[in-house]
């Protein structure tokens, strides 16, 4: 029946949403200023419009759309390169934002972007058949909790204790196994303003996973 949706979408306004979406591949279709601000962009089979809405404050948005796609994380290698292009660095915190990919309710590899209106775009793996069972380690269900809080919920608060508790609970894991812990810890702390705790972190890190710090030591402000 139905061949094709086109949600409409919250913003305070279309100029701080045009730039952004051009910047990871969108192309404009429509754009007006009156009678009431309206945009629509366009890529591959995905169509996304906007609507300026007088007043509109973008942390409060509730603006939400899934993209199931066929690799995840080529997606989001394009999409992080045309931010750190466009920003200067990978927006980690705030209002834009990017996640990295993870494994979340059962999915693997999903991430998500937050645009300036506010709303989440939320790409995630499309499952044309089941995962194969895999073994678990220690904490890779402290990890998919913990990105259900903060990436697909946006609350960081709850996720940190999330990790932190899987800490305290493996003491005798190996650096290897509690790395991607401490990578998602520290950029937890940097997006609830706790940069001195994730500086410390990073710098320790930064001593056994150099390249994998990189994006996040950028989030720090200067001394």
């Amino acid at each position: 029946m139905f061949a094709h949706a086109v949600p409409i979408l919250p913003c305070r306004s279309i100029d701080d949403v045009q730039p952004f979406y051009e910047a990871l591949g969108f192309v404009v279709g429509y754009r007006q200023l009156r009678p009431n601000p309206y945009l629509a962009v366009s890529r591959d089979e995905l169509d996304l419009h906007f609507a300026a809405v007088p007043g509109f404050v973008p942390e409060e948005s509730y603006g939400s759309v899934i993209l199931a796609v066929p690799d995840t994380g080529a997606v989001y290698e394009e999409f992080a390169a045309a931010l750190r292009s466009a920003y200067g660095r990978l927006p980690l915190q705030g209002i834009p934002k990017i996640t990295r990919p993870r494994r979340k309710q059962g999915t693997p590899g999903g991430f998500s972007v937050v645009d300036p209106g506010g709303n989440w775009l939320r790409i995630t793996a499309r499952q044309d058949e089941p995962d194969e069972p895999v073994a678990e380690g220690p904490f890779d269900r402290a990890l998919r909790t913990a990105a259900r809080q903060a990436d697909a919920r946006g609350d960081e608060t709850n996720a940190i204790a999330v990790l932190d508790a899987a800490l305290t609970r493996h003491p005798d894991t190996t650096a290897a196994e509690r790395l991607p812990v401490h990578l998602y810890l520290a950029e937890l702390l940097i997006r609830t303003g706790d940069t001195t705790r994730a500086r410390a972190l990073l710098t320790e890190l930064s001593k056994v996973a150099p390249a994998e710090v990189a994006d996040l030591t950028t989030q720090l402000p200067s001394l």
